[in-house]
């Protein structure tokens, strides 16, 4: 892995892991466009950067964190069905994970349901700018559904939020707080596979995962940022179309023979 590799990574990975678009469905398609998807360490990098992505949402959000302890009550309570779940079937979401043609699948399934959401959701009739526990929890099982590789966690708890009467920012912003402890979990479950693994990282490494990290997070600053007005503004049938067109183009470098590979 280069240094514009990683570059473009975290780009990419600074971008998509808030929105609804489904972050490994991207990372897909850049890895194997650049011939680096089968690499090892770029298995790892994809992993890694995510610390940066998460600290973005703390910096960004940072009096959240400091309010009250029924905020960390709640997002454990939405944390708590990821943790069952992934313990649970660990093996068969690892297999899951192998599979490109579901992700295709279910960006493009998930494009369509997209389409429909800002009439099925409509703002004027929310009210609620903060889950309750049991919503916190229903979230949490909506964000069960992401381990489907493909749904993407940000538009399953965002459309768990919706359900619970939340209002689009309001399920947008705590679909990134869930965020922090799912990432950072998923994070430090792969680092510590590939270190009983005895993976050893050189300079080159470590410098590629600094750079990583850094872009991530002023990437995913931004795109949060954006995305917040972008979504209250205009809704969700943009990301709807958007999924489609990336569902497609994965499944037709599928079916062509294009070597894809999930990283």
């Amino acid at each position: 892995m280069s240094y514009l590799h990683a570059f473009i990574l975290a780009v990419i990975e600074g971008i998509t892991e808030f929105l609804p678009v489904s972050s490994t469905g991207h990372m897909i398609l850049g890895s194997s466009v650049m011939g680096i998807a089968h690499d090892q360490f770029t298995k790892l990098f994809t992993v890694a950067i995510q610390l940066g992505a998460i600290l973005s949402v703390i910096v960004l959000y940072w009096t959240h964190f400091f309010k009250t302890f029924d905020f960390y009550f709640k997002l454990v309570v939405a944390f708590i069905p990821a943790v069952v779940f992934g313990v649970l079937f660990n093996d068969y979401i690892d297999a899951l994970l192998e599979n490109v043609l579901v992700v295709g699948i279910t960006l493009f399934i998930g494009g369509i349901v997209f389409l429909f959401l800002d009439k099925l959701f409509n703002d004027a009739n929310k009210t609620n700018d903060s889950p309750s526990y049991p919503s916190a929890l229903k979230i949490g099982l909506f964000q069960v559904i992401a381990m489907i590789p493909g749904v993407s966690r940000s538009a399953a708890t965002i459309i768990g939020g919706l359900t619970q009467k939340l209002t689009r920012k309001a399920a947008a912003e705590f679909s990134f707080f869930l965020a922090v402890p799912t990432m950072f979990a998923a994070t430090a479950k792969k680092g510590y596979d590939y270190y009983k693994e005895g993976i050893a990282f050189d300079s080159q490494q470590i410098n590629l995962l600094i750079v990583g990290n850094i872009v991530a997070f002023i990437v995913a600053m931004i795109a949060i940022k954006s995305f917040i007005g972008f979504l209250t503004k205009y809704g969700f049938k943009v990301f709807g179309y958007y999924r489609i067109v990336v569902g497609l183009i994965i499944l037709v470098l599928y079916f062509a023979g294009y070597q894809l590979s999930i990283v």
